[in-house]
């Protein structure tokens, strides 16, 4: 459960995540890229490929993880969120996307957090209903952005692409032990 203090800072508690994540997702997508062109695999196969055939392939993949974490940094900061329209085919295109995502979250400011975690978020797909953003946060949107990172990458380790857990995990905030 989460502490008052966390719930005070809705910033520290997503945004790191985030980037951390996306970093982790272009690392994996740029050894999927160099897979494919080892292997002789055509790109446009492995970005439309999924882990089955009612899932989203790996390029929708890629885009709902930008969407989600910018709609997330947007909504809880009181920020308008970047359109983005979805046309990327190429693993260069997620690259960049993920790149503007990245950016976009970068720009936003802890003090734009102020009182996220009892704003009001609305989602257009749940019609009359709301959350408040610390719910937002823990319930939705942190799971849904996690979703579709796992989902991408299990259909990046399912085409023989040599990535594991660490790959995923990208960097944990290690400290040394003291002697």
């Amino acid at each position: 459960m989460l502490s008052s203090e966390d719930m005070e800072n809705l910033y520290d508690f997503t945004v790191p995540v985030f980037i951390n994540q996306l970093n982790g997702l272009k690392n994996v997508l740029t050894k999927a890229e160099a897979h494919a062109k080892e292997a002789g695999l055509d790109e446009a196969t492995l970005l439309n490929d999924a882990l089955i055939a009612d899932m989203f392939p790996l390029k929708k993949q890629v885009q709902l993880s930008s969407d989600h974490s910018k709609g997330t940094v947007a909504r809880l900061s009181g920020k308008e969120n970047p359109k983005m329209e979805d046309t990327e085919a190429t693993f260069a295109e997620l690259q960049s996307r993920l790149d503007k995502t990245i950016e976009f979250i970068q720009s936003v400011s802890q003090a734009d957090f102020v009182g996220a975690e009892e704003r009001q978020i609305i989602l257009h797909y749940y019609p009359g209903k709301y959350m408040l953003g610390k719910d937002y946060a823990r319930f939705y949107a942190l799971p849904n952005f996690m979703f579709h990172v796992t989902t991408a990458y299990g259909i990046i380790r399912k085409n023989g692409v040599q990535i594991g857990k660490a790959d995923f995990a990208n960097e944990l905030p290690f400290h040394e032990l003291p002697n």
